[in-house]
């Protein structure tokens, strides 16, 4: 039986402490240390059982579409809008695209890009997509037939345009759920675009964090509103009618809007909850309609209070972008941003709003012409950024994006 320490504890020997003694008696201190680390490693040498990681999901490449427009939503976006160099003509296009979709490619599977000079910051993946769009003077260049509705968005009241975010010659969207993968795609693209192009703005955006919510769940922007639960579901029919363009170069593209729409919380903040949930017409809690109990409820714009005016204000919101025409529908991909405030300012944020629609003429316009128009949330939005992109189609193993106009 071991003796009792000071405190009235028995110290208990070990085998351990057996061993280390007898070697210290034997061959002296050094050599004990040496025991002592060698059973030391022995007892912690099982490695822990691997598990899949997050990190490792992969977004295939190749296919009819691009991916990242019916993909998942990531976590982290990185929206780059570049412009041509004077001297870069139809086969300066088509050497640009071939290069471009083979760093895409690969980056995009986890492996890195033809002469990386950090091939290590290609993994994980974390669902890289990196998707391409093309501006007017892109196409022009490229002499293609652009779109009817490839051109700058009408001028709206409530716009408050800045150039350094707005239009462009070509688009690259890189989205990802590890902002450092996404950091590491967007400096090799752009390394190997810097011959053929220059840099016009940049922006960038973030959602919840991979994991911190169930797949599926609607986005929050910063007013905290549930935004976007009226898309069509990918992979279904009516998401193929409102997503994907049909005609000529275009097949199996889209039209791509991206708007830069700085949010002002500060005065927001002033607004109590009743009016925050009348300028929306839903529910901050839980994004149900002012006349319903679940977020996908369908709205009732007919209901009224007990004094008769509507349960959903004619002004909210959701009214004036419910279209009473079906097919100006469009599917909304958006991501908040957060910049350092000035001044007295307690925060410079707002949403980085990107929609996917086969004709914008036809979707998109007729819905913000109803915003402009009236909607209680431009007393606290003012959009400072506009571009219009064509999306090409995707290309199979072997091809490149853009194909289908430069081919």
């Amino acid at each position: 039986m071991a003796a009792p320490d000071s405190g009235g504890r028995r110290s208990g020997s070990t085998r351990r402490q057996f061993l280390l003694g007898g070697a210290v008696a034997g061959v002296g201190a050094a050599a004990a240390i040496g025991v002592d680390l060698a059973l030391s490693s022995n007892e912690s040498s099982a490695e822990p059982p691997s598990v899949p990681l997050n990190g490792d999901a992969v977004v295939p490449f190749h296919g009819a579409h691009q991916a990242g427009v019916d993909t998942d939503a990531q976590a982290h976006g990185t929206f780059v809008a570049l412009t041509l160099r004077d001297d870069v003509d139809r086969d300066g296009l088509r050497r640009l695209m071939r290069i471009l979709t083979d760093d895409a490619a690969r980056l995009t599977q986890g492996e890195p890009a033809l002469a990386d000079s950090e091939p290590e910051m290609a993994s994980p993946p974390a669902r890289l997509t990196v998707t391409f769009g093309f501006g007017p003077r892109f196409v022009a260049r490229a002499g293609g037939s652009a779109p009817a509705w490839l051109v700058p968005l009408p001028a709206f009241g409530i716009d408050r345009l800045q150039p350094q975010f707005s239009d462009g010659d070509l688009l690259i969207q890189f989205a990802g759920d590890d902002p450092t993968t996404v950091a590491h795609a967007t400096r090799m693209l752009l390394k190997d675009a810097r011959s053929f192009t220059a840099v016009k703005w940049m922006q960038h955006g973030f959602r919840r964090a991979y994991g911190s919510v169930a797949p599926g769940t609607t986005m929050r922007n910063l007013f905290g509103q549930v935004d976007g639960t009226a898309n069509p579901t990918p992979g279904t029919a009516d998401f193929d009618t409102v997503v994907w363009n049909g005609d000529g170069w275009m097949a199996g593209g889209t039209g791509m809007v991206v708007r830069r729409i700085q949010m002002d919380l500060d005065t927001w903040d002033r607004l109590d909850r009743p009016g925050r949930e009348q300028s929306v017409g839903r529910y901050l809690h839980d994004g149900a309609p002012l006349t319903g109990t679940q977020e996908h409820d369908e709205p009732d714009f007919e209901a009224t209070t007990a004094i008769g005016f509507p349960v959903i204000p004619e002004f909210s919101h959701m009214r004036r972008s419910r279209p009473d025409d079906a097919t100006q529908r469009i599917f909304r991909r958006a991501y908040n941003y957060d910049e350092p405030p000035t001044g007295d300012r307690v925060s410079d944020s707002g949403m980085i709003f990107v929609s996917f629609q086969a004709d914008i003429d036809k979707q998109f316009t007729p819905i913000q012409r109803r915003l402009d128009e009236l909607d209680l949330l431009n007393e606290w939005t003012t959009p400072i950024g506009s571009a219009v992109f064509a999306v090409p189609p995707g290309c199979a193993d072997g091809g490149y994006i853009g194909e289908t106009l430069l081919g």
